[in-house]
């Protein structure tokens, strides 16, 4: 049966929120960046940010309100001197798709990392002023991406989201872990065969959000559109006490490309989200790259996501 739209996630009318015009020196592009609320108007970006020779720098830019953002003077420096970040993610390597987390206090960052071996996912610390990194080291064999820590411990243990790139699956998996390190009980969450708006791949995107109904995720979905790829942006639900059991799904994308920032640039047509603020107003702000070449920021209601997991259904 034929629904009515109910458009759910609202661009923000002056988008995007960051271009690298917006940085110093040699910066093209910032997109798909993380961002972690502190207090009640410190907004803190980690964003993704490339040059003209594909140099790739995690660079921070602060916020009062969580829509006009100043990045600092500089990108964050690397820890080097780490014999295994040096070899896996130094000056040759790269890293990208920052997700910020904070975890009793302690603020995490994964990342991924293009290596000789493919994909892997790394993770830092940094201290609460986000000026200094503290690498601790490469947490899943290749070929992986879209790591993203739960905001708490859950049963005396981390948990963590991530993608498998398993050319003939795509889907998106969940692990745990005694200490952030070592990562075992793996389980599929979602298969990409679950939505036919993601019917090429699905993964995590923005750190959960804990709701009295559940763990609200906002995840990307990649569909083939005639010969292109298409990301877009949907929302599933998990059980509080135990994240491997989906309690909802949301059978409709929250957020397609449609704008031209949007469809045009160094990729067409990708709105992808590794940052989401949930607001005490009960709004949550969810800041997605565009056609991977811009910051751009969207609200929803938190109810409204929730919602569309538990009721949104297919035609």
């Amino acid at each position: 049966m034929l629904r009515d739209r109910k458009a759910i996630v609202a661009r923000y009318a002056g988008n995007p929120i960051l271009t690298g015009a917006d940085f110093p020196g040699d910066i093209v592009s910032v997109f798909n960046s993380s961002v972690v609320k502190q207090g009640r108007d410190r907004y803190t970006m980690v964003c993704r940010v490339e040059d003209t020779a594909l140099g790739r720098y995690l660079w921070v830019a602060d916020s009062d309100d969580g829509i006009r953002f100043r990045p600092r003077a500089r990108p964050l420096a690397m820890p080097r001197g780490n014999a295994i970040f040096d070899e896996y993610c130094g000056e040759t390597k790269s890293y990208w798709d920052p997700r910020v987390t904070e975890i009793e206090g302690q603020y995490y960052i994964t990342h991924a990392a293009h290596t000789e071996h493919e994909c892997q996912l790394g993770l830092f610390k940094i201290d609460r002023g986000f000026d200094r990194l503290e690498w601790l080291d490469l947490i899943l064999p290749p070929d992986n991406r879209n790591g993203v820590l739960f905001p708490e411990r859950i049963g005396g243990r981390y948990w963590l989201l991530h993608r498998p790139n398993v050319p003939s699956h795509f889907d998106m998996w969940i692990a745990s872990s005694p200490d952030l390190l070592h990562w075992g009980s793996h389980r599929r969450l979602v298969a990409k065969h679950d939505l036919r708006w993601a019917d090429a791949k699905v993964g995590p995107g923005a750190v959960p959000i804990r709701t009295p109904e559940g763990w609200l995720c906002i995840i990307h979905g990649v569909r083939v559109q005639c010969t292109d790829f298409v990301y877009s942006l949907g929302v599933v639900l998990l059980d509080l006490e135990n994240p491997t059991r989906v309690i909802g799904l949301s059978k409709r994308a929250i957020l397609d490309p449609k704008e031209p920032y949007e469809l045009m640039g160094q990729a067409l047509s990708v709105v992808f989200t590794t940052g989401a603020v949930a607001e005490p107003d009960g709004t949550v702000k969810i800041y997605y790259g565009a056609a991977d070449t811009v910051q751009c920021l969207a609200t929803a209601k938190l109810q409204d996501l929730i919602d569309s997991c538990k009721y949104e259904g297919v035609f």
